[in-house]
């Protein structure tokens, strides 16, 4: 696969021409404009592309193509890329060039692949001359069009159109789009008609057109217009990261070490890329770009894969039009509408589509779906549910003190209650209000090391004359996950005595718990830590069999088999969740049906927030009660928002359809083992021979996930720098074909260095980045 990067050079402004339908004159006013370009800027280059034409072979703008046989769409956008860089390094360097880049057909006109030109040529983002519609009808045509480029994030410097005295479509359009969208709108006079197509006449005739209309002042107005919007856009982009740098308190960040030399300046995203802010220096170039000299003349934007996928939330690629329409469509029905005792069908239906989702991947315990807004305030909700539930069964006063059992190295958010569901960290130490309430196991890790998958197991596991070594090896990453194999050889049961004989000794002293809170399977912020499933299916099932511990006195037993027992457990699946290992849940790696399930960030594929918090029925009915107080009173102004579940309805919809569809099959195939469904897209040879490295700890990859846990003498964990170094070389390297090349965009949590893909990225991408990997790791 060839990437493409968005078209913007400081001396080389580019422009695509659209058209709102066919026949409306795209051609014409592109001509215009180059012979208008020509002359005003007459030291410099004017260029013409039209990459792909429609219609009959005799009428094909043929000589203009510079494909001869039908390219892919990826192919297609890397031939123009190339073009254009070779032309913005043919000019003399003065701020004058131009390029037009006319489209084919309408703006929906489909290209060589099949797919909608707009949607082909929006990785380019190049800045759009509309030319509307000035037959009968045009003005719902060229409004239409106007706004699929809209929602497919271009920039539309100007309408064009042609004057008719009949229809006279300008005086409204003009009106239309200068007051509403401050988007400026020139109109010429029509060309003349053609007596006899080709002939010398009629070649005459349109040249005495364009120098009339060139002279007439109109087309100079909008290039005047273009170069304006041109430096404009140019000093914004160069100027993000000095005024955010003034501005803005940014997450995560320790300011006083931060410049804006370090700060990321991003003008678009597309599929699994950013658009960043070129801030390399000539000699930093590959050969082909560093002869571009002078510094006027390098490309401004340069591609960056997103390797963090922007914060775990990106799975169907940026600016993915079916999420954008999904929100659009929401957005235009219902705004945002109130929840407390309403219901509206988005809700109702991905309420139906999560439930249905879980029961397929094996709970049949959830059949309710509380919505908030983020996966922290989702976790706050789902305390709540599980506290109150146990409280409620057990009979506790209710200023009685209760914690929750988890993992130590857990993270569950930021807001305070979330904070408290963890173990004191970097992240929550230092916060006045945090009050650590719970017990924390450390837990048994999974990595591979030596080119064999271990599992590293804590001090203490001992009990019941049971003992464990400090590690034990697998043959493959499936064998680690095979939990019914390992029961039957016992391995749990060290686990188990582990789990009974901390927990006797905290309620020995007093201590009281209302639920168990984990991360299926990996702790994401607490320092991608692949968890042995084993150990936290043997903490579950310890915990449900264990009422007797958690209360001793009679009370209610449950009624039914999907009832919670001993305490409610609660799987935070924000990160893990939808699809990110693999599987629609990762609770189903365990083999354990979750009291609570936790659900954000691929939930909306990274487009808008939203999490959803969903409950057993046993749980629910801790709530019902005739006092309202009882009630779960928790909520958002945005509870439910319409935008949100029907982007997330969509999101959903695709990512089902990838897996039923085999999408990931050149990822899974060659995958063997017991759990022949623990793949993932970053390959086995690359994953030993990190495994190998004197520099890499341990490494492990399962879904769209890579870890990396370099080397740190000074100590491990969030405050360690052992993995800047390889994240600033992945950021500065560049990547995939000398025309169109790329770099990585990173983050790293302390000496861990994790890299995630989305559900559609190409494998042809990952194996790029996999031998960035091998160049950069020292």
């Amino acid at each position: 696969m060839a990437h493409s990067g968005s078209l913007l050079w400081r001396n080389l402004r580019v422009y695509q021409i659209y058209g709102a339908n066919t026949d409306v004159g795209k051609t014409i006013f592109t001509t215009a404009l180059c012979n208008a370009a020509s002359k005003l800027y007459s030291n410099d280059l004017t260029g013409y592309l039209k990459p792909v034409s429609t219609g009959p072979g005799d009428a094909a703008d043929e000589q203009s193509q510079p494909h001869k046989t039908i390219p892919k769409d990826a192919d297609l956008l890397s031939s123009i890329y190339s073009h254009l860089s070779d032309a913005a390094g043919s000019g003399t360097g003065n701020p004058g060039g131009w390029f037009f880049i006319e489209t084919a057909g309408g703006v929906h006109s489909p290209g060589p692949s099949g797919t909608s030109q707009a949607e082909l040529y929006r990785p380019l983002r190049c800045p759009v001359l509309l030319v509307g519609d000035a037959k009968l009808g045009g003005i719902s045509t060229t409004i239409s069009a106007f706004e699929s480029l809209r929602l497919r994030g271009y920039d539309i410097e100007a309408v064009l159109l042609f004057e008719d005295e009949q229809f006279r479509n300008y005086d409204y359009l003009k009106s239309y789009f200068e007051k509403k969208h401050g988007v400026r709108v020139v109109s010429t006079p029509a060309p003349p008609l053609s007596e006899s197509q080709g002939s010398q006449e009629d070649t005459e005739r349109m040249a005495r057109y364009y120098k009339e209309i060139v002279a007439s002042g109109r087309v100079k107005s909008v290039l005047e217009h273009l170069d304006e919007q041109h430096k404009a856009r140019v000093t914004r982009l160069e100027s993000l990261s000095s005024q955010g740098y003034q501005r803005i308190w940014w997450p995560f960040t320790q300011q006083k070490l931060l410049s804006p030399a370090k700060i990321t300046a991003i003008d678009s995203a597309s599929g699994d890329f950013f658009q960043t802010l070129n801030t390399s220096s000539p000699e930093d170039l590959p050969e082909h770009q560093a002869k571009q000299a002078p510094a006027s003349q390098k490309p401004l934007l340069q591609s960056s894969f997103d390797g963090s996928a922007s914060w775990w939330t990106q799975g169907l690629g940026h600016a993915n039009s079916s999420l954008t329409l999904a929100a659009a469509y929401a957005g235009g029905r219902y705004g945002h509408v109130m929840f407390a005792e309403a219901i509206h069908e988005p809700a109702l239906a991905l309420a139906e589509t999560l439930l249905k989702g879980m029961r397929d991947g094996g709970n049949s315990r959830l059949s309710r779906v509380f919505y908030s807004d983020d996966g922290s305030t989702g976790v706050e909700s789902a305390l709540k549910m599980g506290l109150r539930a146990a409280r409620t069964r057990y009979g506790w006063p209710v200023d009685t003190k209760l914690g929750i059992i988890g993992l130590e190295g857990a993270y569950h958010g930021d807001t305070i209650g979330a904070m408290d569901c963890a173990d004191p960290s970097a992240y929550n130490e230092k916060v006045e209000w945090y009050e650590g309430k719970g017990v924390w196991f450390k837990p048994p890790s999974v990595m591979c090391r030596r080119g064999k998958w271990t599992v590293k197991i804590p001090a203490g596991f001992e009990g019941n004359g049971l003992a464990l070594a400090g590690e034990m090896e697998a043959e493959s990453l499936s064998d680690v996950f095979d939990f019914r194999a390992r029961e039957a050889r016992g391995e749990h049961r060290v686990y188990e005595a582990h789990v009974e004989r901390v927990l006797k000794y905290h309620l020995d002293k007093g201590r009281k718990f209302g639920a168990i809170m984990m991360e299926p399977i990996i702790l994401g912020a607490g320092g991608m830590v692949l968890v042995d499933p084993l150990f936290q299916r043997a903490l579950v099932n310890v915990v449900r069999r264990s009422q007797h511990l958690f209360s001793p006195e009679s009370v209610q037993q449950p009624r039914g088999e999907t009832d919670w027992t001993g305490l409610p457990v609660i799987f935070d699946e924000v990160f893990t969740g939808l699809y990110r290992l693999g599987r629609f849940t990762a609770s189903s790696f365990l083999g354990l049906d979750a009291d609570v399930s936790i659900h954000a960030k691929l939930l909306t594929g990274g487009l808008v927030p939203l999490c959803a918090t969903l409950a057993s029925e046993s749980i629910f009915q801790a709530f019902v009660s005739n006092d309202k107080t009882d009630a779960l009173l928790h909520g958002h102004s945005y509870t439910a928002h319409p935008v949100g579940c029907q982007v997330a309805l969509e999101s959903l919809r695709q990512m089902q359809t990838m897996e039923s569809s085999g999408s990931w099959a050149e990822f899974q195939n060659g995958v063997s083992g017991a759990n022949d469904a623990c793949w993932s897209i970053w390959s086995s040879p690359l994953v030993e021979w990190l495994s190998r490295h004197p520099s890499v700890a341990g490494v492990w990859a399962l879904g769209s996930v890579m870890a990396i846990h370099l080397e740190s003498p000074g100590g491990s964990g969030y405050t360690s720098t052992a993995a800047i170094a390889l994240r600033d070389a992945l950021r500065a390297s560049n990547q995939g074909p000398a025309q169109n090349p790329w770099n990585v965009h990173s983050r790293v949590l302390g000496n861990v260095l994790y890299l995630m893909g989305g559900q559609k990225t190409e494998k042809d991408v990952v194996l790029q980045i996999e031998r960035l990997l091998r160049q950069h790791l020292t």
